[in-house]
C-alpha cells in the first residue's frame, strides 16, 4: 500500500463540546474537509463537480471512537480507497484519525457515489475520475462494488 492521502488540522473552539473535547460531528468534518482535498488533489475541485453536474453524496458513514481529541490539539487524518466499482459510481473511503503523538483517536468509513444533480439519481463516474480513485492509496481489504444496474 502506498502512503494514505493526509491533511492535519489544529483542533478550533467551534470543534469541541463544552468539555473542551472534539465533538463527534467534527470527526466527520475533518474527513470530509480530507476527502474534498483528495478529489481535488484528483483534478475534481468543486468547480469541477458543478461545471459537469454532479457530485459525492454519502450513502452510509460508520465512525469508532478511540480516543478523544481536545482543543488546541494537532490532528491527523488520512484517507484511502477501500473499495470501487468497475464504473465508478460507488466507492468507499476510510479515514483514521491521529493525535500529534501518534495515538488512534479514530476510523471512518464512509459508502458513497456519484450523484447527478439534475435527475438526482446515482451515475457512474467519468473516466478521469474513475482514474483519479484508481491513483488513490488502496487499503486493505479492498471491496469490488457492484456497478448501476441500468
Amino acid at each position: 500500500m502506498t502512503a494514505p492521502f493526509e491533511r492535519r488540522f489544529a483542533v478550533r473552539w467551534s470543534d469541541v463540546d463544552a468539555n473542551g473535547h472534539l465533538r463527534n460531528t467534527a470527526y466527520s468534518e475533518l474527513c470530509s474537509d480530507t476527502r474534498i482535498a483528495l478529489l481535488a488533489a484528483g483534478g475534481y475541485g468543486w468547480e469541477r463537480f458543478r461545471a459537469e453536474g454532479f457530485g459525492p453524496v454519502l450513502l452510509r458513514e460508520s465512525l469508532e471512537y478511540l480516543r478523544e481529541g481536545k482543543m488546541g490539539e494537532l490532528v491527523r487524518v488520512d484517507v484511502t480507497l477501500g473499495g470501487l466499482s468497475p464504473d465508478g459510481a460507488r466507492w468507499v473511503l476510510r479515514h483514521r484519525m491521529w493525535r500529534e503523538g501518534g495515538e488512534e483517536m479514530a476510523r471512518v468509513e464512509v459508502r458513497g457515489g456519484w450523484l447527478d444533480l439534475a435527475s438526482r439519481r446515482l451515475v457512474p463516474a467519468p473516466p478521469p475520475l474513475v482514474a483519479a480513485l484508481r491513483a488513490a492509496p488502496l487499503d486493505e481489504p479492498f471491496e469490488e462494488l457492484p456497478p448501476l444496474r441500468r
